[in-house]
């Protein structure tokens, strides 16, 4: 298995994105379950507070802090602990999974926005959810 190697992409709604990781799946599940080892893969996100800590809680609601000084609101909406959260961030709803393969996991994120921002959700930030899961897959691969 090598890391990092994209899986998925499907189009249009919602638009999912996977990448497998030699990583297990906890190793890859804390990156994506505590903001705070969130810079660790996406360095646009610079902190997140509210959500949960160590990691994300069902129910929760603050910001994420995007490119050093934007904070955007988020509510932490579901999570199934070790596999799968979801949150609202903004206008787009994320989705983050974390599943067994092999011996090591896939990761996948889903992105959604409500009417006619879908599209435009798709078109510009589409890649780089999928650079963000490659590089996800990468680093924990690393761990």
């Amino acid at each position: 298995m090598s890391a990092g190697v994209e899986t998925g992409y499907s189009s249009p709604v919602p638009h999912s994105f996977s990448a497998d990781s030699d990583a297990s799946v906890d190793v890859a599940w804390a990156l994506v379950a505590r903001p705070s080892r969130w810079p660790e893969w996406a360095p646009h996100v610079r902190g997140a507070w509210g959500l949960g800590s160590p990691e994300i809680q069902a129910g929760r609601r603050g910001a994420a802090r995007l490119l050093w000084i934007v904070p955007v609101p988020a509510s932490i909406s579901a999570k199934t602990p070790g596999r799968s959260w979801t949150w609202r961030v903004g206008p787009m709803t994320l989705d983050h999974a974390v599943e067994p393969r092999g011996a090591g996991s896939r990761i996948t994120m889903t992105m959604s926005a409500p009417g006619p921002l879908d599209s435009v959700l798709g078109a510009a930030y589409g890649p780089v959810v999928r650079t963000l899961v490659r590089r996800l897959a990468r680093v924990a691969g690393e761990r």
